[in-house]
Order: structure tokens, then C-alpha cells, then sequence
């Protein structure tokens, strides 16, 4: 027997629409949508009433109908049938800025109340295609929402709060805290872009929430959340460019980058940092453009291209040195000595060369430890201990290690166990030696308990 859908009934209760009155705007909707073959009468609304689940794309014509009644977003999963289209919107570009306001806000809801559902949805190894390409910037086409006007005080507000989460990420790991920032993003940010503002205020407001938004999707990728940070990153990516901010842009492209190198397809990673020192050709920010060109060396170590690597690394430090910290914006804090030489540390681990590699990581280690950055730290004294197992020196791999898992405990990043994890498996071909078996109990330990 199947369980009536009590959701459905609310609304169409709250509505004053009788069953076939339902029917009649299901049919006009389909028509606009020319799907003429769709034609429910009362008694289907009945039936969907009664528990059955219609086909799509039905649920989100249902969800299209409550929304130009009511005036305000109403979903699919609010009328009790499932997600329909709205997961897969946030991996769409969308020149519509009411559009994108509508999918980062029904991806922050899915987030908190649906993180299952979207965990479960695959990595979309194309999708930033689309959105590097698609950069642009695109009117307002809907109306505002009824509330009072957004002021520049309430985007400052917005602003503060940023520093506070940053942080979090930066000092806990992105596990730490990314559920409080979704909740308040969907309480206290996202409801701002649909309210009315003054040009003054709204690239502002753009610019905070892309921020915001960005931080999410980082985040949730330190998380290992990949399908739920692509979405994040591609909607701040699209805010970034409403607030015309194009080097905040650029910042998410190089997440963006970063996130595609790691989960195996460098050229991509390669290609959207390309996109993004591309984007800042008319503008100035030294921090971004070191962070692009890091991460274009980490890609094409990767891509087995030593030259362009060594020579991106060198672009990077160049770069790093004309960073003014006060003249940088609050986005790029984590874009430091510590950051730059962990990562230079990996893009030489990948290409062999271990004495490099080394001289990066204790590099990024001293910085990582005076600022107390256990995450940072963590998979800096991986990398050292990888360049210690490239000159088969396993007692030095073996004390980094330790080190590793020590720092690794103190954070909630998926990198840092990630790290961890290739550890052991790098020390696998030297058998059955104690130090090897010691790191691989401890490591699980750890694992297990990540």
C-alpha cells in the first residue's frame, strides 16, 4: 500500500487549487514547455495524492506551478518527489543571475537537508568546461522578492563572517565547519539576492556571496565532498562574475584547478588555471596569479612535462614576490609561503626530483609551524617523507610520517588522510620491514577513525 504524500497535499491545500483546477495549470505548463502529451485529469492528481510518483519531467512541472502561484521557489523535494532537476542545476552556468540565485539557493537547502543525496551524485569531469568558457556577466531578469532593501551594511556583516569560517578551514580542516556555514549561508546570505538592492550594493553582495560560496565549495572538496564542492565552485564562479570581480573569478578557477588535478585529470586542471591567469590579464592580484601558476606546475608535473613545471614554479615565486598582504584581499590569506612551497613540494615529488622536493617542504613546514597549521603542516611532512622514500631512506620517511599522522589528527581534512594513505602505499615495496608495519597500524588507526 502505498503512503499518501502528505507535502503534495499541503500545498495544494495552501494553495486553494481544487484536483482539477491542479490538472488544468499541470497541462498549461506542459504546454509552454511543449510537451502537449502531458495531460493529467483530477484522478491522476489523485493518484499522486495517494503516494504514486509521477514521471518526469511531471514533478518539476508541479514544482514550476506552486512556484508562479505562490511567487516564491518551490522545489520538487519540498512537494515530497525527490530532487528532479535542481541537483544537476548547480553544475550549470547559467546567464541567468535569477537562475543562479535560484540554483545556489536550492543547493544550499540540499546541502544541509539532502547531503546523502548529493554525496551519492558523480564528480562531472566536463562540467567546468562550460563555466570557464561561459565567464560573462548577464542582467537581472526577475523580480526582487518583497523585504527591505539590502544595504551596505548587511554585505559588511556578510564580509566579517567570512574571516571567521576562513579560518575555521584554514586552522581545523574544511570538515570542521562547513554544515555551519551552509546553514548560514541559507539563513542569512543567499535570502539577500533575491531582495531589492542598489547598484552600489549589488556587486557587493554578489562579491561576498561568491566568496562565501567559494569557501563552501573548498570546504566541502578538503572534505572529499567532490560532488557537492563542484557545485559550490561553479555557482560562486558565476556570482564572481555578476559582482565583476575578476580576480576573485580567477580564485575560482584555481579551485576549481586544483580540485580537477586531484581527482586524476591534470589537463583539465592545466587548462582552467590557464583560464584564470588568462582572466587576470587586465587586472592586478600577485597572490592569485602565484596560486594559478602553482597550480598549472602541480598539473603539468602530472602530465610528465618537467620543463613547464619547473618553469611554472619559477613563474610562481616571481609573482609571490610582488604580494603586498594589505593590498590583498581576505580570500587569498591562505596564500602564503606555507601554501606555496607545500604544493611546489608535490609538483617535484611528482616529477622525481626528492632533494627539491625536500628543500620545498621543510620550507612550507617551518612557515606551517609558526602559524600553527596543522593541516598544512600534515601534508608537507608527507611530501617530505615521499622525497625521504624516493632515496630509499626509510628511517627519515618513517619520522616524517609519524609526524604526518600526528598533525593529520589534529584537523578534519580528507587531503590530509588522503595523504596518509599514500604514505602506506608508497611504503609498500619495501616489504615487511617494523617501521613499515609500525606506520601502516598506526595509519589505519587513524583511517578507520577519519
Amino acid at each position: 500500500m502505498k503512503t499518501p504524500n502528505v507535502r503534495l497535499g499541503y500545498w495544494l491545500e495552501r494553495s486553494g487549487m481544487s484536483r482539477k483546477g491542479l490538472a488544468r495549470r499541470v497541462q498549461a505548463k506542459a504546454r509552454e514547455g511543449s510537451q502537449p502529451h502531458i495531460s493529467p485529469d483530477a484522478t491522476r492528481i489523485r493518484c499522486w495524492l495517494q503516494g504514486e510518483t509521477p514521471r518526469a519531467p511531471i514533478p518539476d512541472i508541479l514544482a514550476g506551478v506552486f512556484s508562479d502561484h505562490f511567487g516564491f521557489r518551490v522545489t520538487t523535494y519540498d512537494l515530497g518527489l525527490g530532487d528532479g532537476g535542481s541537483a544537476d542545476a548547480a553544475l550549470t552556468y547559467n546567464p541567468s543571475f535569477a537562475a543562479t540565485v535560484e540554483a545556489v539557493a536550492d543547493l544550499g537547502r540540499a546541502d544541509v537537508d539532502r547531503r546523502k543525496f548529493l554525496a551519492a551524485a558523480p564528480f562531472a569531469a566536463v562540467a567546468g568546461v562550460g563555466p570557464s568558457r561561459d565567464w560573462l556577466l548577464n542582467a537581472l531578469d526577475r523580480k526582487p522578492e518583497p523585504g527591505p532593501r539590502v544595504r551596505l551594511e548587511d554585505v559588511t556583516a556578510v564580509k566579517n563572517m567570512f574571516n571567521t569560517f576562513q579560518r575555521m578551514d584554514i586552522f581545523q580542516g574544511g570538515g570542521s565547519g562547513r554544515l555551519a556555514l551552509a546553514d548560514y549561508m541559507n539563513q542569512h546570505v543567499y535570502p539577500l539576492l533575491r531582495r531589492s538592492h542598489d547598484e552600489q550594493v549589488r556587486r557587493p553582495l554578489c562579491e561576498a556571496a561568491a566568496e562565501q560560496t567559494y569557501l563552501l565549495g573548498w570546504m566541502a572538496y578538503d572534505n572529499g565532498e567532490h560532488s557537492i564542492a563542484q557545485r559550490y565552485l561553479i555557482q560562486s564562479l558565476r556570482l564572481a562574475e555578476e559582482s565583476r570581480n575578476v580576480a576573485l573569478g580567477a580564485h575560482v578557477l584555481a579551485g576549481m584547478a586544483d580540485q580537477a588535478t586531484l581527482l586524476g585529470n591534470p589537463a583539465e586542471g592545466r587548462r582552467l588555471a590557464q583560464a584564470g591567469r588568462q582572466g587576470l590579464a587586465n587586472t592586478t592580484s600577485p597572490a592569485c596569479l602565484a596560486d594559478l601558476w602553482c597550480l598549472e606546475a602541480r598539473a603539468l608535473a602530472l602530465l610528465d612535462d618537467k620543463k613547464a613545471a619547473a618553469h611554472a614554479v619559477v613563474q610562481s615565486e616571481r609573482a609571490y614576490a610582488h604580494v603586498d598582504l594589505d593590498r590583498e584581499p581576505d580570500w587569498a590569506a591562505f596564500i602564503d609561503p606555507a601554501y606555496l612551497h607545500g604544493e611546489h613540494a608535490n609538483t617535484f615529488r611528482d616529477l622525481g626530483d626528492a632533494v627539491t622536493a625536500e628543500e620545498h617542504a621543510r620550507r612550507s613546514i617551518e612557515h606551517a609551524a609558526a602559524q600553527k597549521r596543522a593541516r598544512r603542516g600534515a601534508m608537507s611532512q608527507a611530501a617530505l617523507a615521499v622525497s625521504y622514500l624516493q632515496r630509499r631512506d626509510l628511517d627519515g620517511a618513517y619520522a616524517a610520517g609519524l609526524r604526518t599522522l600526528k598533525l593529520t589528527g589534529q584537523v578534519k581534512s580528507s587531503r590530509a588522510v588522503e595523504a596518509v594513505q599514500d604514505l602506506q602505499r608508497r611504503m609498500r615495496p619495501f616489504g615487511r620491514h617494523r617501521l613499515v608495519a609500525d606506520f601502516t597500524e598506526r595509519a589505519s588507526e587513524l583511517t578507520m577513525a577519519a
